[in-house]
């Protein structure tokens, strides 16, 4: 007999007030998410609100109400777009909110015990993938023809968005010969980061709305009433499931695990992650979200997490459901990329061209992975639209190696003095008048070289390595050179002796000598790198290897007239007049002057290598990641070879080198016919051979 403890304290039960105003708040941002396209709350707050409804109702299953959101997958569909039934419902799989490797653990633990397996049988097998941040999407084939795609919705019903679907060019509009009559493929409809960036950039420009992340552009594309418009919008797909299998043939394909499906679904046509994995036990499930982990910022998309699956399609069945969430998988989530914090400040900061950017100075805020106490706020038509004040609370959002950005205010919770943010019409770092040119969202100070924040930058531009290169002149060692007065100008810094560099504050005499035979060196470079690192407005890399090219000599670049600088290879009317505004200041042309002076040289018009070239007349477009070569090696490989290396990919793309997780570039060449060479073929052209 147990006898009952008179002294233990009983918890008591929930507040069904409390209770009715969680499902509330999920219901309204749930809505606010999927159906507006407008979140309010960070992920972490949605998981955190969910997950306390979700324990509540395990305790006490008589406050589960039908309506509860933890009886749903997701929002409804919209009305706009027709009403799709799944035939095999889309249900959503357990979120692991615990970061540490104890949430791998813990499900292997569970699977385990699910089975019936002791210590003593051996490692279950898993098939461990990224877990996308994008949208579930469901695509019917009939007959090996795209016939419906279909959002998850509610899991039961979801919205026909095929003709937004038909416009991602990973998703093949027709299967190859041998597929199953009726073929459903599930997946994940997603924006990759450059595209992201890109479209943002875009909406700026035009002063529109802003995406506040990766999966709201997707969401917003996909549910475009226009086809047209989604098109604009790029996005990619992921493979990951199957729905609906009618076999084409008595049998069909039959598979005996998971990742044995994800390499028919890849030899069907469709993208299939290269990060997918099969892992064994609790220690290779932890071995692969470290790695992720590590690997999560790097990657051209925006994950949130990793997921597990039992591999053998027979446990699978075994496991089974348990209300909304198959037993036999689990999303390991990585920690929160958005968060609420405070704005306790603006800034505006001055860069190498002299652009005024606003910076919101935040309470400090672990999200990402680091502490953010800076976001960037971009420009003032952006800091008004999204009405950033000093004192609010906002949404931060830091994404891979993006800028830490604000994305979104809670205007219920503003001060009421607050007061909207207004550009300064000065440069805060030197007084001088700061100017909006007609057409530009920018403000920028007009100092030039007067004002000491563009004297760090420009500096700092032309010591980097892909510039004249002055190696060990970092940041903090220009902060002391120019805040103290030792350098005003590019040639101050061949001026600089032994002395005044070791009397610096942490500056050793071996570190001193070590940035005079920096200096030293940097003064044998060559015209391309020496034009890059003047810091022109609009001249890059490229741009500066053309003028170079066409010109032969600094001198010829520097009296070139329009119509002349026009003729040069990719150089437009803006770049062609920045150019040439840039060599009509007269302290510009001193500049110039005096760093020869100091000894800087270059090779000029010398003539053409014998050395073959191969790639000569060539246009190529990188994308993805490469076996052995970084993005930077591979370029200058291709240019040393006579080829051009373009951004985007056009009709005039010779080829398209691409390596793991290529996207929407690889899927443009596709569309254009363009040839496409992984690295071993680069390696062939430049060996001279098709």
């Amino acid at each position: 007999m147990v006898t009952k403890d008179l002294f233990a304290s009983e918890a008591s039960p929930p507040d069904p007030a409390h209770v009715e105003q969680l499902r509330r708040a999920l219901h309204e941002h749930a809505h606010r998410y999927y159906v507006l396209d407008e979140p309010t709350v960070p992920d972490a707050e949605y998981d955190r609100l969910f997950q306390e409804l979700q324990a509540i109702e395990a305790q006490h299953p008589e406050l589960v109400t039908p309506d509860s959101p933890t009886q749903r997958v997701g929002g409804r569909a919209l009305d706009e777009f027709a009403s799709v039934r799944h035939a095999v419902p889309m249900l959503s799989i357990r979120t692991e909110t615990d970061t540490e490797a104890s949430g791998a653990q813990n499900f292997d633990a569970r699977v385990r015990r699910e089975l019936g397996l002791d210590e003593s049988a051996p490692a279950v097998e898993y098939v461990a993938e990224p877990k996308f941040d994008g949208l579930a999407m469901s695509l019917r084939y009939e007959r090996g023809v795209l016939v419906q795609a279909a959002t998850r919705g509610d899991g039961e019903v979801g919205e026909d968005v095929t003709q937004n679907i038909r416009t991602i060019g990973q998703i093949p509009l027709r299967l190859p010969a041998g597929v199953p009559d009726i073929l459903e493929v599930r997946g994940e409809v997603y924006m990759r980061r450059d595209d992201f960036e890109t479209l943002n950039e875009r909406q700026r420009e035009r002063g529109q709305k802003t995406f506040v992340n990766t999966r709201n552009a997707a969401a917003g594309a996909v549910r475009q009433l226009d086809p047209a418009i989604a098109a604009q919008r790029p996005l990619s797909f992921f493979a990951y499931g199957l729905g609906e299998v009618t076999p084409a043939q008595a049998g069909g394909p039959e598979f005996g695990t998971h990742y044995e499906m994800l390499q028919a679904v890849k030899l069907w046509g469709f993208p299939v992650s290269a990060l997918v994995d099969i892992a064994r036990g609790a220690t290779k499930l932890i071995a692969y979200y470290e790695t992720i982990g590590r690997q999560r910022d790097g990657l051209p998309f925006d994950i949130d997490g990793v997921v597990y699956k039992v591999n053998s399609l027979a446990l699978q069945r075994r496991m089974g459901f348990v209300t909304r969430e198959p037993r036999w998988a689990v999303a390991h989530k990585f920690p929160a990329q958005e968060q609420f914090t405070t704005v306790v400040g603006i800034e505006v900061q001055v860069g190498r061209t002299g652009k005024l950017t606003p910076v919101a100075k935040l309470a400090p805020v672990f999200v990402g992975g680091v502490t953010v106490t800076n976001a960037t706020l971009h420009n003032e038509d952006e800091a008004r639209r999204k009405d950033v004040r000093v004192g609010d609370t906002v949404i931060v959002r830091r994404a891979g190696d993006v800028i830490p950005e604000v994305v979104a205010v809670l205007p219920e919770k503003r001060l009421p003095d607050a007061k909207e943010f207004t550009m300064p019409r000065q440069c805060p770092v030197c007084g001088s008048a700061a100017v909006r040119e007609e057409g530009e969202v920018d403000y920028r100070c007009t100092g030039g070289l007067f004002c000491s924040a563009q004297r760090k930058q420009a500096i700092l531009h032309y010591a980097q390595r892909r510039a004249v290169e002055v190696e060990g002149l970092g940041e903090k060692l220009v902060d002391q050179l120019v805040d103290g007065n030792v350098i005003r100008t590019l040639p101050d810094l061949y001026r600089l002796g032994l002395t005044s560099l070791a009397s610096l504050d942490r500056m050793a005499d071996k570190s001193a000598q070590n940035i005079i035979e920096a200096l030293e060196k940097s003064k044998h470079t060559t015209l391309p790198r020496f034009l890059f690192g003047l810091g022109i407005r609009h001249v890059g890399e490229a741009t500066a290897k053309e003028l170079a090219r066409h010109f032969g000599s600094l001198d010829a670049v520097m009296d070139a007239t329009l119509e002349q600088l026009l003729q040069v290879s990719d150089i437009g009317p803006i770049v062609a007049l920045s150019v040439r505004t840039f060599f009509d200041q007269a302290h510009n042309r001193e500049v110039v002057e005096q760093l020869r002076a100091c000894g800087v040289t270059w090779q000029e018009g010398a003539p053409a290598p014998v050395t073959p070239k191969p790639l000569t007349g060539k246009t190529f477009v990188l994308t993805g990641t490469l076996p052995t070569l970084s993005r930077d090696e591979a370029k200058d490989l291709i240019e040393a070879a006579g080829g051009k290396v373009a951004g985007s990919v056009s009709k005039k793309t010779s080829y398209v080198v691409a390596g793991t997780e290529a996207g929407s570039k690889l899927d443009k060449a596709q569309e254009l016919g363009v040839a496409v060479l992984d690295e071993a073929g680069l390696q062939a052209l430049l060996a001279g051979s098709e």
